[in-house]
């Protein structure tokens, strides 16, 4: 059987890095392309309420899942610095551990998600022509959720090892079959926003299985046993040691976006649906930013744990530099191309016009999104999660929130709610350059074993 796995640790950089990150901007396109599917569907064939309703209950999904994903990814750190070292005992708990915990985390969210969903979207203050759509909608999202924490944390086990060819794969199958799903539930089933959330549900499920089969199939050292499969006390506390303070960054960077639509709500169901196109545009933005950041914390995990400074370094700059041009170059043919795209999703002018109007205030600013999450890659691979946290907490939560809750009641604009993206996006940037070149983020692990 060929080997699927990549050891960073030896070879060019350049080609090792774009050879792994590669399959994943491809898979995270073809995620994109069924997350944006859903929404041209639902706008087409339900209207702007029913696309207010789904995009709107993005953040909401965010904040409840970003918290238990955020302290799994810590187990994909761990499992490249194991993989680096070759140590294949730790290795093989740090695996099993972190399946284990994705099931915990899974079957919790579940709960979580459908009995919280209509009070946290009154919160929000989603308007009452969206509510029963949206709950609907969040609800059966929410009764899939183990299978979305199942298939992010075997495919981030299998990305640590530097496998990225066979989660592309898994993910094409899984978005043809839930953009076939989508028309189908919702053209000629008639079952609505339920039906899109029941397609993606389905789909995530076939993602789920293929993981999983693969990784109880395969003959490397990082293989799952069912019967292996616990919880191993000190390896779950340094999987929590390194994940929590991610799981803490996405939970308060989520509940500031829960808040920034609470604020898009207040200008109406035009605007939820406009700015809702909208993010699905930007988030083709976050492909070659999420590409190379995965491949970011694999590459400094694995050569951090072989040892390799020197390499490490080449290649951090190599990738941030990397995902920084890309993330431009799409932001200009955004900018570019705003009232096409916005337009594919709606065809209402009012709506259209509150996509534009965000397209032309963000897409420029890509650079400094890609800047940020790239250097808080780097830091997560070097253990150093604390870091990106404490960024991430004060600008694009505190900051944030703040900002609009000055702004907004003077300036009565929805321009204020689009501008706090850039301009959080710069102070976390600096903040990650200074501390990049001057923090000693190199030897941490080394420092642990003293």
């Amino acid at each position: 059987m060929a080997r699927s796995q990549t050891r960073m640790t030896e070879g060019s950089i350049a080609g090792l890095m774009i050879r792994f990150a590669a399959p994943l901007f491809f898979g995270n396109l073809f995620q994109q392309l069924y997350n944006t599917a859903d929404a041209l569907i639902v706008g087409r064939f339900l209207g702007d309420s029913a696309l207010a309703a789904v995009s709107s209950t993005g953040s909401l999904i965010f904040l409840l899942i970003s918290l238990f994903e955020g302290i799994a990814a810590g187990g994909g750190v761990i499992i490249s610095r194991y993989f680096g070292a070759r140590d294949n005992e730790k290795l093989h708990s740090a695996v099993h551990t972190s399946v284990a915990f994705a099931i915990a985390t899974g079957l919790l969210l579940t709960v979580l998600g459908t009995v919280l969903t209509p009070w946290i979207l009154r919160l929000m203050g989603t308007p009452e022509d969206v509510m029963p759509l949206a709950v609907t909608y969040t609800r059966i999202f929410f009764a899939g959720s183990l299978t979305l924490v199942m298939y992010n944390s075997l495919r981030g086990v299998m990305q640590a090892v530097g496998d990225g060819k066979d989660p592309l794969i898994f993910l094409a199958i899984s978005s043809v079959v839930n953009v076939i799903l989508d028309i189908v539930f919702i053209r000629y089933f008639h079952a609505g926003v339920g039906g899109a959330a029941l397609a993606t549900v389905i789909s995530q499920l076939i993602s789920a299985v293929l993981c999983f089969r693969k990784l109880l199939m395969t003959g490397e050292e990082y293989r799952v046993e069912i019967r292996e499969i616990r919880f191993e006390k000190n390896m779950l506390r340094l999987i929590i040691s390194y994940g929590l303070p991610s799981g803490l960054q996405n939970s308060v960077i989520g509940f500031a976006n829960v808040v920034v639509q609470s604020n898009i709500n207040a200008f109406g169901t035009m605007a939820m649906s406009g700015l809702g196109a909208y993010s699905k545009i930007e988030g083709f933005a976050f492909l070659p930013i999420t590409s190379f950041n995965i491949a970011l914390t694999t590459f400094v995990g694995q050569n951090l744990g072989a040892g390799e400074y020197a390499r490490t370094r080449r290649g951090a700059r190599f990738g941030i530099i990397c995902a920084v041009c890309m993330a431009e170059l799409i932001g200009v043919l955004f900018y570019l191309a705003a009232p096409v795209l916005i337009g594919c999703f709606t065809e209402e002018p009012e709506a259209i016009a509150f996509g534009v109007e965000k397209v032309h205030i963000c897409a420029l600013f890509y650079c400094l999104l890609a800047a940020s999450h790239s250097y808080s890659a780097v830091l997560r691979g070097a253990g150093k999660a604390v870091v990106p946290m404490i960024a991430m907490l004060s600008f694009w939560c505190v900051v944030r929130v703040a900002f609009l809750r000055i702004a907004v009641p003077i300036f009565k604009t929805i321009a204020v709610v689009n501008w706090v993206y850039p301009l959080t996006w710069f102070l976390s940037t600096v903040f990650f350059t200074i501390y990049y070149f001057k923090a000693d983020w190199i030897h941490t692990f080394e420092k642990e074993k003293c």
